[in-house]
């Protein structure tokens, strides 16, 4: 395969991607923001999450599972809690239009929740928790998928991806960030090894009759591996529980079921948690906050990496000298406007 890059400015990426996005008939709220989704991502060098996703939204789109001009509808359900019916969007859209009446809630309340409901994701989620993050709040967010991954001691997909993501205001231009799938690794990375033909590492898949597995195409048609074993798979369940049952939507198992063989991204329900620090510490907020990057400074300090500071390095040089993107992938994402 070949290792030449095409280099492109972040404004070409959003161009590409809004081309190929209105192209296949996507209503232009939705265009916009799953463009800066995958702009987001392929800034921070998530190759997982940038112009690759381009494909994945093309092909959920050309399945129908996703109504392409679904208008989200906001539901103020109770003082702390508010609820937005995706109509069958992509998230994106739907987590815009719950933001402000999440963020205002946090505010009056101390803390709030927000179920999104019927939606299509197929991103990371880090970004919901950075634009909760930047309003000055502490949030928690997490999401099911399709049915990929076995359970600790099984060999038969259950699971969900099902990641987690968590922000932490801080000082300064960036705020404390992990977000992480409850598998060993993202499905998108096993799909890239695949496409480079290269093998996947011990631990991340099994094959279709339960065996350990390097081979990419064979993790996908089995059954990949949570994290931590019995531990990643507690967590998948919890994620499972929480944007599934509690909100009234779909497991990973439900959502696998509907696509109905389709290869279709994952259709169900996002719960975003937002507190307030002021509602506990009241004017006090500020200084505690401040207490906190002892912590940062105490993980650094000693050599370790705080998560995501990988990925604002390289927002860095990606907003000085734009992004590099394999050739191959390049040219499959340009033949989506064939």
């Amino acid at each position: 395969m070949s290792d030449e890059k095409v280099r492109l400015s972040l404004d070409d990426v959003a161009a590409l991607s809004r081309e190929i996005l209105t192209h296949h008939g996507l209503a232009p709220q939705h265009v916009e923001a799953v463009t800066e989704t995958i702009v987001a991502g392929e800034r921070d060098e998530c190759a997982s999450h940038g112009i690759y996703r381009l494909l994945v939204c093309v092909n959920t789109l050309k399945t129908g599972k996703v109504i392409k001009d679904a208008i989200p509808l906001v539901s103020d359900i109770a003082p702390a809690l508010v609820r937005v019916d995706a109509g069958g969007g992509f998230a994106q859209t739907a987590f815009g239009a719950g933001l402000p009446t999440l963020v205002e809630k946090a505010r009056r309340n101390g803390i709030a929740a927000l179920g999104i409901n019927n939606c299509v994701h197929f991103a990371a989620l880090w970004p919901e928790v950075e634009a909760v993050a930047a309003a000055g709040l502490v949030a928690f967010a997490c999401t099911p998928s399709h049915a990929w991954v076995a359970p600790a001691g099984g060999i038969k997909p259950l699971f969900g991806t099902n990641p987690i993501a968590f922000g932490w205001p801080r000082p300064g231009a960036y705020p404390y960030i992990f977000d992480f799938a409850t598998s060993a690794v993202a499905r998108g990375e096993i799909e890239l090894h695949r496409r480079a033909g290269k093998p996947i590492p011990e631990g991340w898949g099994i094959d279709a009759e339960g065996r350990p597995t390097t081979d990419a195409k064979a993790a996908l048609d089995g059954a990949m591996l949570t994290f931590g074993g019995h531990k990643g798979s507690a967590l998948a369940t919890m994620v499972e529980l929480i944007a599934g049952p509690l909100i009234g939507d779909l497991t990973s198992a439900e959502s696998i079921a509907l696509d109905d063989g389709a290869g279709s991204s994952p259709i169900g329900g996002e719960f975003i948690l937002a507190i307030d620090p002021a509602g506990f510490l009241g004017a006090e907020a500020a200084k505690h906050i401040e207490r906190a990057e002892a912590v940062f400074d105490a993980i650094t300090g000693q050599g370790a990496r705080l998560p995501s500071q990988r990925r604002f390095e390289a927002r860095a040089r990606s907003l000085a000298n734009g992004v590099q993107v394999p050739r191959p992938l390049y040219d499959d994402v340009r033949a989506l406007l064939g």
